[in-house]
């Protein structure tokens, strides 16, 4: 058996809490590995955590300055030399599917730092990353990883729903973050993907908390129960409608914007229901993609949606913000849509779509100024490449 399969069989056949020690050990065997360390992006993304340190007391690493950091950032490897002793430390992008989990740095001797060993260094990665989505089913290790401060139970709650916060496929690349991120309310988003489309929910549910949070919770599932019967897109959100009105007869709605792409055509089907938004850049033009508004899902009984068309094309960057950012007013009252989020929109252009929601949450955060956000905000960014 070859070092990599060695490797690669050892985090197949580890305990789901044991990942870490299990690669450490086979690195250092396989690979003469002196350091092995595993860092775990949090909520905020912008710190990675060794997972090795109960949360609350291990020493953070910056996502921005640091030399994982930048392995996190780039989604790239980064490599540094050293010559007393002469060594190799490696730090590699822990990603799934586009799907940012952290960063794997590994120390070697300077004469098994070859080409070779990177590549596959890279490629265990890769296989620890499956491996963790794999083992959080039966351990909340990598989770605790992720948090540097107790998040709310809403935020718990939150979190869970979430399908990622990045993907890639060839079609398209998307990226998205809630803020803040340890105490979020109702503020969420939700896609799946097959062979031919791409289904994408941004949600923003009415009131704060628990009551926020199982708002959301309802819609979601009812969306998710209604795709997976193959439904159309305006029957699903009939039936989140009616379980939402079933539930609260009125009392409490949500806001949600339905897409379903077409990955070989670029068609999209849009349902408007609410308060997300959708600004499109399109050969370095950027501009509010205007839809018919509809009534928000569970508001009256038995609601009518009806299916708008758009085409996206190679090279569109759509961007879809809750009301927590382009109502966000400045101290002097500028509402941030008006100049800010186009100006932010120019400003991260030629950022991938995994980091745009988070630059542009922290510029809001600066449009704000001193005063305490009043509402949670999400930023969710689609790249489309289209087929062919």
């Amino acid at each position: 058996m070859d070092r990599f399969s060695a490797a690669e069989r050892a985090l197949r056949t580890a305990a789901p809490h044991e990942l870490l020690d299990a690669v450490r050990h086979a690195l250092m065997k396989q690979y003469a590995a002196t350091t092995v360390d595993l860092l775990m992006a949090d909520y905020a993304m912008t710190i990675l955590q060794p997972v090795a340190a109960l949360p609350y007391t291990a020493e953070p690493v910056s996502v921005h300055n640091s030399a994982p950091g930048r392995a996190f950032g780039a989604q790239e490897p980064y490599v540094r030399t050293s010559d007393c002793p002469p060594s190799v430390s490696a730090h590699l992008p822990v990603t799934v599917r586009g799907d940012r989990l952290g960063v794997l740095s590994v120390t070697l001797p300077a004469d098994q730092g070859t080409p070779e060993a990177l590549r596959e260094l890279g490629d265990i990665a890769e296989v620890l990353g499956h491996e963790i989505m794999v083992a959080e089913r039966d351990t909340d290790l990598y989770v605790q990883a992720r948090r540097a401060e107790r998040l709310t139970l809403a935020a718990e709650m939150q979190w869970q729903l979430l399908p990622g916060r990045s993907c890639s496929r060839p079609e398209y690349d998307l990226g998205a973050q809630l803020e803040p991120a340890y105490a979020i309310y109702g503020d969420n988003f939700d896609w799946s993907a097959s062979a031919n489309h791409l289904t994408l929910t941004v949600t923003n549910g009415m009131g704060e908390g628990i009551d926020a949070a199982l708002l959301t919770n309802l819609t979601i599932n009812a969306l998710r129960n209604a795709r997976r019967a193959g439904l159309s897109l305006a029957d699903q959100a009939c039936l989140a409608d009616q379980a939402l009105y079933g539930q609260h007869r009125g009392a409490l709605h949500l806001s949600a914007l339905l897409l379903r792409f077409e990955l070989s055509t670029g068609l999209v089907e849009v349902i408007d229901a609410g308060s997300p938004k959708i600004w499109r850049m399109r050969s370095g033009t950027f501009e509010p993609v205007e839809l018919e508004a509809q009534l928000p899902l569970g508001m009256f009984e038995d609601t009518l949606y009806t299916v708008q068309h758009l085409e996206v094309l190679p090279g569109d960057r759509l961007l879809f913000v809750s009301d927590g950012v382009y109502n966000v007013a400045s101290p002097q009252g500028e509402r941030y849509i008006e100049k800010a989020l186009a100006r932010a929109a120019m400003n991260t252009r030629l950022l991938p779509p995994s980091q745009v929601p988070r630059a542009i949450l922290q510029e809001v955060s600066g449009h704000r100024g001193p005063s305490r956000s009043a509402d949670d905000a999400m930023v969710v960014c689609l790249d489309w490449h289209g087929r062919g």
